[in-house]
Parts: C-alpha cells; structure tokens; sequence
C-alpha cells in the first residue's frame, strides 16, 4: 500500500476483533457473541456503540469449553 496508509489487519493479528468476526471464528451467530460478552463469559472493550473483543479472549473461550470427554 502506499505510504503511510497501514496494510489492513485480519484475524488474529488485528488488535481487536469485530462482534461480526467472533461470530464467524465460533460459528456462531452475533446474537450468541452478544450474549457472552454481556454475561461478561468473553471479555469486551465498548467503542461508542459497538464492541471489539481482543483475539486472545476469544481463543481462552474456545479453550475453556473445549470438551475432553470422559
């Protein structure tokens, strides 16, 4: 890209995730998405009136649902 414009950011490398891309790295739907950051169960930052998720919270959700069976 040209100078000074900085190269657009995806998935995991971008600071902070949109409702839209949790949803889509879960399979889920964004009302789910809502629903966990709302019970505080996946931690958000609130801009104005959206949320962003950082990329770490999502992958320790993941983690700590994942199930082993028994």
């Amino acid at each position: 890209m040209g100078a000074g414009i900085p190269e657009p950011r995806s998935g995991q490398d971008a600071p902070f995730l949109t409702v839209a891309e949790v949803a889509e790295r879960m399979r889920v739907s964004r009302m789910t998405v809502y629903r966990l950051v709302h019970s505080g169960e996946l931690p958000a930052v609130r801009f104005g009136r959206s949320f962003r998720v950082p990329p770490e919270s999502v992958e320790t959700l993941i983690e700590s649902a994942r199930y082993t069976g028994s």
